[in-house]
């Protein structure tokens, strides 16, 4: 039998399950903690992990280990599966959607990974965007705006912004590190996108990775908004 159908299989599979189905709709937006989604959905430890080693053997969700806090660990829908895509992401409206006038991409030092978020949110969606850092470094990173011109993006801001100064109270926040989703504060609503940061390697491939990871996530959030406002 062919292999793609198998898989294909198994993705309906482990869909067709209410306590599965939940566990993925929370992480159509953004990626969650086995914590944070026991919580969300209410189950204990043990009937977490047995659901999300179901979606996981199906090649539906991964697990990543945190850059920040070693010791923690975040699940995300696997974007990169064109079956996953067709059977729980498109088309799916979370109900708990964070939405407002502004987006707030955010990364530790502002330098690569949110300042080309913006630069692609901007170039999709009529809502505004800026990218903002928890420590900001001194500089954007060269390989940063080499792949903004190269994908043909325009990153409005010179230097990297703290995000104490850029904050409003009603910004959207993405935070597209896990140090920087670490270090907000818990009462702080906003989305997480665990996008590993390219700058250690500072290669070109890990620039084009994370790229790449933002560029799906941020055309997917964007389909989102168009589709909330659409519904106003």
């Amino acid at each position: 039998m062919d292999q793609s159908l198998d898989g294909r299989a198994a993705v309906f599979a482990a869909l067709g399950e209410p306590v599965r189905l939940a566990l993925v709709d929370r992480l159509v937006a953004g990626d969650a903690s086995p914590g944070e989604l026991a919580a969300d959905v209410g189950l204990g430890t043990n009937l977490l992990a047995h659901h999300l080693r179901v979606l996981e053997d199906a090649k539906i969700i991964r697990r990543v280990r945190s850059e920040g806090d070693r010791r923690r660990s975040y699940v995300q829908l696997r974007l990169d599966q064109p079956t996953v895509w067709a059977a729980v992401i498109s088309g799916r409206m979370p109900n708990d959607l964070l939405t407002g006038p502004r987006l707030l991409f955010v990364c530790t030092a502002n330098s690569a990974r949110s300042q080309l978020a913006a630069a692609i949110w901007n170039q999709l969606s009529n809502t505004p965007a800026i990218s903002a850092g928890t420590h900001p470094g001194p500089r954007i990173h060269p390989r940063a705006l080499a792949i903004a011109e190269r994908h043909g993006l325009e990153i409005d801001r010179n230097h990297p912004e703290p995000l104490e100064d850029v904050l409003h109270d009603d910004d959207v926040i993405v935070a597209v590190c896990d140090n920087a989703h670490e270090e907000l504060s818990h009462t702080l609503p906003r989305l997480h996108w665990s996008i590993p940061d390219p700058v250690p390697a500072n290669t070109n491939a890990a620039f084009e990775r994370a790229y790449t990871d933002l560029n799906r996530r941020v055309h997917h959030l964007a389909d989102l908004y168009a589709e909330a406002e659409s519904a106003l």
